[in-house]
Parts: C-alpha cells; structure tokens; sequence
C-alpha cells in the first residue's frame, strides 16, 4: 500500500499558484485513476484505490502548507504505513523550472510542507517528486513567488508539468522507484534538455 499526498494551501484563491502543484497533481491523478477524493477527515481530503495491482491512498491535505505534516502522519497512523510507503508531491524551487526530479530521501529544501512532514514524521526517508518552478527574480520575496498565480502564459506549461508528474506517479506505483527514475526524472516535455502559524501558507 502507497499513501500519495499532493501538498498545497486549501482556498480556490490558492488553486492556480505554484505553491499548489502537488494538488493538482493529485486532483489529475484522482480523475486518471478513478480515485474521487470524496474522503474527508484526518485533516484532509482522500480515496482509496487500486492500481496495477497496488493499494493507493491518494490525499490533499486541508491544512495550510506549513503544517501538512499533521494531516500526512495522522494519515500514515490510520493505515497503519510506515514512512517508506509515503510519496509526497510539491513543487520546488531547486528544480529548474518545468523538470521533474524524484528522490527517496533528503531535507526539506526550505519547502516548508515538506519541513513540517520532516518533523512530525522525524525521519528524511520518504520519496518526493519534486515539480521545478525556478526562481524568482531578485526583488521578489521567495514566499511572495510561491504563493503568486502562474501567469495565463504559461498555462501550457503548467498542464504539461502537471500531466507528466503524474504520469511519474503512475509509472513509480506500477514499476517501482528505478523505473520512475529513470523514465521521467529530469525530463520535461518542453524541447528543453508565509506568514507564521496557523494561516502561514508558504
């Protein structure tokens, strides 16, 4: 069984953010699938599934970003899964922008969802896919980037990034982690080789 968590911040003014693409990585995979996240509770919303064979667990958490490692433990406590079976998706400022990179461990990168699973889960061994959103210029605040809409011009770019992440998952669940790795890590489809506390959304 595999538990896969899209990350991002509740709220349709948050939707179409970069801070939001693991969201909507699961809402396509839901739809792919056939997985409705029609679950709510243990502070998110989920199904469950079957996949090539797989048990899957397909969640968004409702909290705001910073604490998504509430809802990803109370998850992994429910199931009874141990952190090796969790795959948490994000967007990352470290990628360049529109690639993918897939790992199995590693620090939090300043991504706080990804700092908050870290430490309600107090280990780095769980796999990320990462979705690269680049940086912003130097005059724009990093949590000011994140948390800012993908400009209309970029539409394509963002479905083509959404659709071959998960299509990253799917291989990763149906093949295993190498297989995903090798396929799609790095790889674009482009011709290219917050505030603290309860409300902090970055």
């Amino acid at each position: 069984m595999l538990l896969i968590v899209g990350l991002g911040n509740p709220g349709r003014e948050y939707a179409w953010t970069r801070h939001n693409l693991g969201w909507q990585v699961a809402a396509y995979l839901a739809d792919e699938w056939g997985i409705p996240l029609s679950k709510k509770g243990l502070e998110a919303v989920w199904g469950q599934g079957r996949v090539g064979g797989e048990t899957v667990i397909l969640a968004q958490p409702t909290t705001y970003m910073n604490l998504s490692g509430q809802a990803v433990s109370l998850l992994l406590a429910y199931f009874k899964l141990s952190p090796e079976h969790l795959v948490v998706i994000h967007d990352d400022l470290d990628v360049p922008q529109w690639r993918l990179k897939i790992v199995e461990r590693g620090g939090s990168g300043g991504h706080r969802g990804v700092a908050s699973i870290i430490s309600h889960l107090h280990t780095e061994e769980f796999i990320r896919v990462k979705l690269g959103i680049g940086r912003p210029s130097p005059e724009m605040p990093t949590e000011n980037y994140v948390l800012s809409h993908f400009p209309a011009g970029e539409a394509e770019n963002v479905a083509q990034l959404i659709e071959r992440a998960a299509q990253a998952v799917d291989c990763l669940v149906r093949e295993g982690l190498a297989a995903a790795q090798n396929r799609f890590h790095g790889s674009n489809d482009l011709g290219e080789n917050g505030e603290k506390g309860k409300r902090d959304k970055g």
